[in-house]
């Protein structure tokens, strides 16, 4: 096992990384921003480190002081957490060039999985249902209208190296599309510094099921079951749960295999998501793959009972899965709620000083975050403050849990969300779990 391991990263998830190091004997290092001093990850580290300025440029995604604080703290491996660094196939690069083990996959990996129009070639060929769409990306604007002709209007237009809803325009006739084919690759060359778009079905009504997968970079792949993130805003997850009220046995038990054998027959080594759209029919498709422990990953270990988190830990150290398939089992039902400084209505980010915080507790309740009173929400990053996760036996006790929960949550001084998720839980559509990816665009508008 690693003796010190460097966080390339901040807030709750760096506090979380610092739970699971503590528990396996591990001494961390954290590292912050000039405007991160007083954060709970510099505190509850064993060592800190300072990389540079407020902005992420100059800290959080500057590898050069990373590495330069791996190397002065004596590290032996460094964990990226999500965001920032998490999925930079070149920093994953460097960190294994200069003598550091990368708690994630492999920079080949990255780089596949990272560019959309490959890893869905990829996957195909690995056996995974993808929806119907050109072969590779597409830069000439009549070439790509025929191609939407023959898939069949609605369709989709994605950045190859797209995410977080960028590059991404839906077309329903030929006027439309030609229109926003320009618009997408605009916006792909603005966002991502690559134009590249590819065409894809526009699938109707879809649900975001994603499959949690590990792979020990040896052959054997296995899941955590699925997690259901079809309660978004502007493409970016706010609510989720496991397991899906959208699947079957029949459907969860093939999702599971077909992603696990995926990861098998890839040589994928440690912690990855297949997202999927799920059409109303239960038919499912591939739409992308993260590389790093993501956001929601709390809600997998509610329902398992399995530290995803230490076992990345374990798997980057030892090579190897310490359990089997069969090991995992679905326990009840979990719901994560993402508490964002922001307006719950507009969603305009509320940056400020914490005046009051209290966070419910309780049974099947976890808070999973970095704030306290008196601390300031800053501008320059993400803008969650915590997250709020619940278990219940059922579907129903855990809505009646995170109800519960989200009136005992105290923050004061700011905005958050807070608001908006009593409201979702009072939708009788979510609560007889009836909706799609435009729950809210459909109900909250």
């Amino acid at each position: 096992m690693f003796k010190r391991v460097l966080i390339a990263n901040r807030g709750e998830i760096a506090l979380r990384i610092i739970r699971a190091c503590r528990e396996l004997g591990i001494e961390t290092v954290a590292v912050y921003s000039e405007a991160d001093r007083a954060s709970l990850h510099v505190a509850f580290a064993d060592t800190s480190v300072c990389i540079g300025g407020a902005t992420p440029s100059q800290s959080y995604l500057n590898m050069k002081n990373i590495i330069a604080a791996a190397e002065i703290s004596d590290a032996d491996a460094i964990h990226p957490g999500y965001g920032f660094l998490a999925e930079n196939s070149t920093f994953a690069k460097v960190c294994r060039d200069c003598g550091f083990t990368f708690i994630g996959p492999s920079p080949e990996h990255i780089d596949l999985m990272g560019n959309k129009s490959n890893a869905k070639d990829t996957m195909k060929e690995l056996g995974v249902p993808v929806v119907p769409g050109s072969d590779g990306p597409i830069n000439d604007a009549k070439e790509a209208l025929e191609i939407a002709k023959k898939i069949g209007f609605p369709v989709m237009i994605k950045a190859s190296a797209g995410g977080g809803g960028k590059g991404m325009r839906m077309a329903h006739n030929e006027i439309t599309f030609l229109k926003n084919f320009e618009t997408a690759k605009m916006e792909a060359k603005n966002a991502f510094g690559n134009d590249e778009v590819y065409i894809e079905k526009l699938i109707e009504d879809p649900r975001h099921i994603e499959i949690q997968v590990f792979g020990d970079g040896n052959g054997r792949g296995i899941h955590f079951f699925e997690r259901e993130c079809s309660i978004q805003r502007r493409h970016q997850k706010l609510l989720e749960e496991a397991p899906s009220v959208a699947l079957d046995d029949a459907t969860r038990k093939k999702m599971g295999e077909i992603s696990a054998n995926a990861i098998a027959k890839l040589g994928y080594k440690n912690a990855g998501t297949i997202e999927y759209l799920l059409d109303k029919h239960g038919n499912f498709y591939f739409m992308e793959m993260n590389t790093r422990i993501q956001v929601e990953h709390p809600v997998t270990e509610m329902i398992t009972g399995i530290d995803l988190v230490k076992l990345q830990l374990i798997v980057a150290a030892t090579g190897q899965l310490p359990i089997a398939q069969e090991d995992i089992k679905i326990n009840g039902h979990a719901i994560e709620f993402r508490v964002n400084a922001e307006d719950p209505v507009s969603f305009v980010p509320s940056p400020g000083l914490i005046k009051a915080y209290y966070v419910p507790g309780g049974v099947g309740v976890r808070i999973d975050s970095a704030a306290y009173q008196d601390y300031y929400i800053l501008p320059y990053y993400d803008s969650m403050i915590a997250k709020m996760i619940v278990h219940g036996n059922d579907r129903n006790e855990a809505i009646a849990r995170g109800k519960r929960c989200l009136y005992e949550f105290i923050v004061e001084g700011i905005k958050t969300t807070i608001p908006l998720h009593l409201k979702i839980l009072d939708n009788h559509n979510f609560v007889n779990g009836k909706f799609a990816t435009d729950f809210l665009d459909k109900h909250f508008k």
